[in-house]
């Protein structure tokens, strides 16, 4: 299997094409779609790194899988599917319980099912899949979200946001229907139960003291290494410094644009009868105002 990366340094994302030696299929997972939001600048430079591999290597993406709907990107799973139509969007079949929660918290009940209908494939947990003439497995993973998966394809699993490289540690679980107990459980028991030779990818890498990029660990490393969560730690000292450090977190910068585009499988909200889309923000005050 070969395994391609590409970094997203706005928002220190990884996304990656797999494909089989040999293959012209592919599968991608965690595409970028880049966004300004001063200026409501939406941009297909990362999704366009992609195009460019896939072209180059005369590769067809038969599957785009998103690990979780992410709070820290918009997803550039909709500008692959316009390319390449065939291609399916996959995620865990739990999304509907965040699709519930952030239609509340936007007031999109009209706009939005709370079915996952809006993606192609709903995936069930523990079930093994075939497809680009790969298989992988779905491991639940939640704690970071309530829809969490981790991807195991052969002898590598891509686990999104439940954990980065050693010297950075774990995801955040502040999110509604996060967990830090979850977490624990989702790492613990789901991802070091996996062979210690099992590649880990990350998906993303804040590359901490300046240290160059890095993606690519294993089982046995983060069982070891992993500054926050070693195989040792017990789960009440693990939640104990989750939730402490949470709870200094400040808000990541793309959540409000990010999530109302991935419940949406990567689609903007419906275009208003001047043909443009827009974005909702939720006001909060300390003061007491009155509306017009």
């Amino acid at each position: 299997m070969q395994i391609q990366h590409f970094f997203d340094k706005d928002t220190f994302t990884l996304s990656y094409v797999i494909h089989k030696q040999g293959s012209t299929k592919a599968i991608v997972i965690d595409p970028v779609w880049d966004i300004d939001t001063v200026n409501g600048l939406l941009n297909d430079r990362s999704v366009k790194e992609i195009f460019a591999y896939l072209e180059a290597k005369n590769l067809i993406p038969e599957l785009c899988l998103e690990t979780h709907a992410h709070a820290d990107h918009l997803t550039g799973s909709q500008l692959l599917k316009n390319k390449y139509p065939q291609m399916k969007i996959a995620i865990n079949r739990r999304i509907t319980k965040v699709q519930a929660v952030f239609a509340d918290l936007f007031n999109i009940h009209s706009e939005v099912n709370l079915d996952g209908s809006q993606f192609d494939w709903l995936l069930d947990d523990w079930k093994e899949y075939e497809v680009a003439e790969l298989k992988f497995k779905v491991i639940p993973t939640p704690g970071h979200t309530a829809a969490c998966s981790s991807y195991l394809v052969g002898s590598a699993v891509f686990v999104g946001d439940a954990m980065f490289m050693p010297d950075y540690g774990t995801g955040r679980c502040d999110f509604p229907q996060g967990s830090a107990a979850e977490l624990y459980e989702s790492i613990v028991e789901n991802l070091y139960k996996l062979p210690d030779q099992t590649r880990v990818y990350t998906g993303h890498d804040y590359q901490p003291n300046g240290r160059p990029l890095k993606f690519e660990s294993t089982i046995a490393e983060q069982k070891e290494k992993n500054i926050q969560l070693p195989a040792n730690r017990s789960k009440s000292d693990f939640v104990a410094m989750r939730e402490k450090r949470d709870a200094t977190l400040s808000t990541p910068r793309l959540l409000l644009p990010s999530l109302q585009v991935n419940i949406r499988a990567g689609h903007l909200p419906t275009p208003e009868n001047n043909g443009t889309s827009y974005l909702k923000t939720p006001l909060k005050t300390n003061s007491p105002v009155t509306s017009l």
